[in-house]
């Protein structure tokens, strides 16, 4: 069983984040830490001009108040919202936190990506602890 098992969270229709949360729990050992994390992907300065001037902060807080929303009734279950390039922050995160399981949703690949997208596949790859795909 694993003892701090990160879980990002996408919320894109095509990932199943809740099933994610599930398999997570079901990994978990007595007394573990479960933490659900976002991320931002970083806006270009271009794109960042024509957005409503709140758009960074309103964003992180409707992304929080939907994890916080998952995260109920499960003990010890933490939230992060994170800012950055998908795959790079989640393993930075699972590192720095020293996550020994990160429990990561994937779409359903097209041709361009045959077996995972492209953010799994890279936590899959690079990733210092164990991977659990969930699909």
């Amino acid at each position: 069983m694993y003892m701090n098992i990160m879980v990002p969270v996408s919320f894109d229709e095509e990932r199943d984040a809740p099933q994610a949360v599930q398999v997570a729990q079901k990994l978990a050992g007595d007394g573990a830490r479960i933490t659900l994390v976002h991320v931002i992907e970083q806006v270009p300065a271009y794109a960042l001009s024509a957005a409503s001037p709140g758009y960074l902060s309103e964003a992180k807080e409707a992304s929080e108040a939907k994890m916080q929303a998952m995260a109920e009734g499960i003990p010890n279950c933490g939230v992060a919202v994170l800012e950055g390039h998908a795959a790079r922050t989640i393993l930075e995160f699972a590192k720095e936190k020293w996550a020994d399981c990160i429990v990561i949703a994937s779409h359903r690949p097209g041709l361009q990506d045959f077996f995972l997208g492209s953010t799994a596949a890279h936590v899959v790859r690079h990733a210092g602890c164990a991977v659990h795909v969930v699909r």
